[in-house]
């Protein structure tokens, strides 16, 4: 098992980075250990209370799977509880409703959260896996997060392929 002085100087500095920051962006290559940074940042954050609730929207794959691996895989992260939100509507209320540290959905079913939560948005911090797919202002993914961005202390967005055709296309991005 992996521990937390297996990780690199660089990832140190961007967990740092990051509770310091509140809102950002790590737009780092793939391999660079994008994930076990996040979780390590949010397992700081919640060991000092600045947050309660964490929300990360992923493709499916990555929401599945890749977030509880990540956290069984490193001593100092083994103690996060992740609860998956994907599937039927019945599963993903039954696992919103699971106490856990992380919530993880797919980017499909942001919209949809958004409207099952309501005014009552529980999450105080949101990491965007593959933050590329929120890259259109105009669509309902978009648009859902950006109305309760304002609700979250939080955000991070993630990817090793920003991918912009120009600066409309990093805008949205950014503006979360």
């Amino acid at each position: 098992m992996l521990t937390r002085d297996n990780m690199h100087a660089y990832q140190e500095r961007m967990v740092t980075f990051f509770k310091e920051q509140k809102r950002c962006a790590l737009f780092v290559f793939m391999g660079a250990g994008k994930s076990v940074t996040t979780l390590t940042a949010v397992s700081d954050l919640l060991d000092g209370l600045a947050v309660n609730k964490v929300l990360v929207i992923a493709p499916l794959r990555v929401a599945n799977s890749v977030w509880a691996q990540e956290c069984k895989q490193w001593q100092h992260l083994e103690h996060l509880k992740v609860s998956v939100c994907t599937g039927s509507e019945k599963k993903r209320i039954a696992a919103l409703q699971t106490n856990a540290d992380i919530y993880t959905i797919n980017r499909e079913n942001i919209t949809w959260l958004v409207q099952h939560c309501g005014k009552k948005w529980p999450f105080d911090c949101v990491v965007i896996d593959e933050s590329s797919s929120f890259k259109n202002a105009s669509s309902k993914r978009f648009k859902a997060l950006k109305r309760v961005a304002p609700l979250t202390n939080y955000m991070l967005l993630l990817t090793g392929t920003p991918s912009p055709n120009g600066l409309l296309d990093l805008w949205p991005q950014m503006h979360l």
